[in-house]
């Protein structure tokens, strides 16, 4: 077993890559991306899983704010997302905004939305930036 923390994983094996998502935009204050509604990311009555909508909300969030503080580490801390109703079409979008930019603290708003525009859920996460430490990769 590899040890934990450190180590790199290939996208297509971690949880963003089989899940399907799609970063499409990546600013310092903003941020867009997607995943397709297929039956990997649907639970067991078909609706869209609420896990896909959150971890959505939390890569979003994370890479946005790593790409304003590399060469510092950014991670997620909190998430809340509400469901607001089921998805219709092929694709979940989310966009999201920075809402606070601190030295150790970023918050993130994100909506989902559906192929419809109607939104179908909505996040809030909060991301902890943390000094690079030396060795670190």
């Amino acid at each position: 077993m590899p040890a934990v923390g450190g180590e790199v994983v290939a996208e297509a094996d971690c949880l963003d890559g089989v899940l399907g998502f799609e970063l499409l935009e990546l600013g310092s204050d903003h941020v867009v991306g997607r995943f397709p509604i297929e039956d990997r990311v649907r639970q067991r009555f078909g609706l869209v899983h609420g896990g896909a909508y959150a971890a959505l909300a939390e890569m979003l969030a994370t890479e946005a704010t790593v790409k304003a503080v590399h060469p510092d580490a950014a991670m997620g801390i909190s998430n809340d997302t509400s469901f607001l109703r089921g998805a219709r079409g092929k694709w979940i979008t989310a966009r999201g905004r920075a809402r606070h930019r601190g030295r150790t603290l970023w918050v993130w708003e994100l909506d989902h939305t559906d192929d419809e525009a109607r939104l179908c859920a909505v996040s809030r996460v909060t991301i902890a930036v943390r000094p690079q430490r030396v060795g670190d990769p």
